[in-house]
């Protein structure tokens, strides 16, 4: 009897391992310049959430088309491509965890105005929904207009204000503060950007200065500029995105290592200097997160040495996760943490 031909709701892991629309689907990557090692961190998602987790990238048209495509093979009786062989590996048998389900606490952040960057797309927007949902007002910034209208329409009825911002520029930043008020509970600085995987010998001025620009500058001067409300209420809170390559450097170019080594001296410099003062900072450090932010690899060296070091990393993790770790921080439920790097990245920071 002939295997069944995955759908939608077939996991990306299970598609590869079909004899015909494996091949459909690696013929697929290849016309995109990509084999299936691009799939490891989203391997254990279905193909309808890759669709929405993709941005854009990968549309129900070229899934409908995959779909046919196999069905077409599988009925003329093409020629199966051999099933493709994983290197055996002494490691327990993998257990199948139930599909995580977002649980919104209500009223967590009712009263409460906390300022998102980033907030258009991505982890910034799944913090900005999550912090809205719990009852917060919700400062919502993003270099995208569109990016946040968006955002704002899918949560109507809901209190989030919308700001076109550059995190880098003094006169945007003025009018984040002017949208907040002189009551400031918390910030998300979740805007950032990658780099293009170049090593040290290999980054240029206009990439490192671009990425430090906004991850850390951005990040700086938006945390310096609610200092002054949160003391005054001698109270706040300051998360700030870090990542794993602010623990490693194996997780992408120099310039983005770098930056993100940066974020963690920032965080816990702050935390020492305002903890007395009633201000907690933390930073969360995810791992892979399937967001709008792509990396790509102008360096074979780069290419080469990182995706090395990511092959035994853990899967991919999606925005709300992400989300879920960084408003547990901004809110008063991290009361008694101050200074703290979290890693929110699945395990990889265990490997």
């Amino acid at each position: 009897m002939s295997t069944p031909v995955p759908t939608g709701d077939t996991k990306v892991a299970d598609w590869l391992a079909h004899p015909v629309a494996g091949q459909v689907m690696r013929e697929m990557l290849a016309e995109g310049g990509q084999n299936e090692r691009s799939l490891g961190p989203v391997k254990r998602f279905s193909m309808n959430k890759l669709i929405k987790l993709s941005g854009g990238r990968f549309t129900q048209e070229m899934l409908d088309g995959m779909v046919a495509e196999t069905e077409r093979r599988a009925a003329g009786g093409a020629p199966a491509a051999p099933a493709v062989e994983e290197p055996a590996v002494e490691a327990p048998a993998a257990v199948e965890s139930p599909e995580w389900v977002e649980k919104v606490t209500e009223g967590r952040f009712t009263g409460k105005t906390v300022i998102v960057t980033g907030a258009g797309s991505g982890i910034g927007r799944a913090t900005a929904s999550r912090v809205a949902r719990e009852g917060g007002r919700v400062i919502a910034l993003d270099i995208s207009a569109e990016r946040l209208a968006e955002m704002k329409a899918e949560h109507e009825g809901l209190d989030v204000v919308t700001v076109t911002a550059d995190v880098t520029k003094d006169e945007d930043l003025a009018r984040v503060l002017e949208a907040a008020g002189d009551r400031i509970d918390a910030l998300a600085n979740v805007a950032g950007i990658m780099d293009n995987m170049t090593p040290l010998g290999e980054v240029s001025d206009a990439v490192w200065e671009r990425v430090f620009a906004v991850n850390v500058t951005g990040v700086m001067k938006l945390g310096r500029a609610v200092i002054p409300a949160m003391l005054a209420a001698g109270k706040g809170s300051i998360v700030n995105i870090a990542s794993e390559a602010g623990l490693r450097g194996s997780a992408a170019g120099v310039a983005y290592t770098a930056s993100k080594h940066a974020v963690v001296g920032l965080t816990k410099s702050t935390a020492f200097m305002y903890g007395p003062s009633g201000i907690r900072a933390n930073a969360v450090a995810p791992g892979g997160v399937i967001t709008n932010i792509e990396a790509s690899f102008d360096s074979p060296l780069g290419q080469e040495r990182v995706m090395t070091g990511m092959a035994v990393m853990p899967g991919a993790t999606t925005a709300d996760q992400l989300a879920a770790s960084i408003t547990f921080l901004l809110s008063d439920d991290g009361v008694n943490l101050n200074g703290v790097i979290l890693p929110s990245d699945g395990g990889w920071s265990a490997v």
